[in-house]
């Protein structure tokens, strides 16, 4: 059950309730519950079975492949306001999760039972339109991942990825494993990649870190 504080906070990241009408608000104040999951903690593992879908309050979860090989592929995050495509896919199918999905900055939530959630796509058009401008959304974003892994060479996605962390700051956080998990590559590519770079003046690696020396040259090469 949702107390009011936790409504109001709800209510602020999801503007589909101030459309909804009293009984799906009733409804979702006795059936939905709040939960806080710690930074760290797998919300699901592939084939896992779905119970609950979770809305963010707060917070980063982000959504994976594993290979065979144990490399990883970021597919997507998910924060404030947003849930996670492949778990209302697996309710609605009635499926197992097909991913791994990780909390990486704590998060706090709105959790739905599947079966409720089931009902509402059923019986409310406003909701039943709020899941497919979800399912819509991240879509387009996993197309945008198909794309990148099949059309586009891994030093330009290397590139792309530091220039997208590095857009408030030059000295970007990340490890070459971190760097090979979200591209779906191995830590020896990356490795080797960036080495190049540095020896072309563009960045500088450290333990932990890559600095952007030259983001002109950067971008230039993020077109090719």
């Amino acid at each position: 059950m949702i107390n009011p504080e936790q409504f109001q906070r709800i209510a602020r990241v999801m503007p589909i309730l101030e459309q909804a009408d009293p009984r799906l608000l009733r409804e979702f104040q006795d059936t939905a519950f709040f939960a806080r999951i710690p930074a760290g903690r797998d919300v699901f593992i592939e084939d896992d079975h779905v119970d609950a879908i979770a809305l963010l309050i707060s917070g980063v979860v982000r959504v994976y492949k594993i290979g065979e090989t144990g490399r990883e592929i970021t597919l997507y995050r998910f924060g404030n306001g947003q849930s996670c495509i492949l778990t209302a896919n697996a309710i609605l199918s009635q499926k197992g999760f097909p991913a791994v999905a990780t909390v990486e900055q704590e998060a706090e939530a709105v959790m739905i039972p599947a079966d409720t959630f089931r009902d509402w796509v059923r019986r409310y058009d406003l909701w039943r339109e709020f899941v497919f401008e979800l399912l819509s959304q991240r879509l387009s974003a996993v197309m945008e991942i198909v794309e990148e892994v099949a059309f586009r060479r891994m030093d330009v996605r290397i590139v792309g990825l530091i220039l997208e962390r590095g857009l408030a700051s030059d000295l970007v956080h990340i490890t070459h494993q971190e760097v090979a998990a979200e591209l779906g590559s191995s830590r020896e590519v990356v490795s080797r990649i960036l080495e190049d770079f540095s020896a072309q003046g563009m960045i500088a690696v450290s333990r932990g870190n890559i600095k952007i020396l030259d983001r002109e040259a950067l971008q230039a090469y993020s077109v090719v």
